[in-house]
């Protein structure tokens, strides 16, 4: 068995790790500059967060949404034997717009690029499970 998706998988996993220390860092720097209150932080029903916190949070909240059927994918290729060229590269595409999707969400927020960039990555996601069902059709 070939587990070349592994690597894709752990940039994600990175990626994630990355996102939610930079919200947590963000979120102490808030409340610390007094521009949001701790309490906040213990139900999200009391008071607001601060813009540039909020960003980083709706970003962690989207690592956990779209990504779990990227690592779905990753696996499903591995455990089925679709883990060619194809399918390397449209891991690592997808890790690489997911990680511009970041940069943009909690950079600028500029929300056409923002849209074009997911919507890619989407279109990647759709193909990676494309070429697993055609693979595994083929194959049986």
């Amino acid at each position: 068995m070939n587990f070349n998706l592994v690597y894709p998988m752990a940039a994600m996993v990175l990626l994630t790790f990355f996102m939610l220390v930079a919200m947590f860092r963000r979120r102490v720097r808030a409340v610390k500059a007094g521009e949001a209150d701790a309490g906040f932080y213990k139900t999200y029903q009391e008071g607001k967060e601060p813009r540039e916190a909020a960003a980083y949070s709706r970003h962690v909240v989207n690592m956990f949404e779209t990504p779990t059927l990227f690592y779905a994918a990753c696996v499903t290729a591995m455990i089925t034997g679709q883990t060619g060229t194809a399918m390397l590269v449209l891991a690592w595409l997808y890790v690489a717009l997911r990680s511009l999707h970041a940069y943009i969400h909690t950079g600028r927020n500029r929300l056409p690029s923002r849209i074009k960039t997911f919507f890619a990555s989407l279109l990647v996601l759709l193909g990676m499970w494309g070429t697993i069902v055609v693979g595994v059709a083929m194959s049986g």
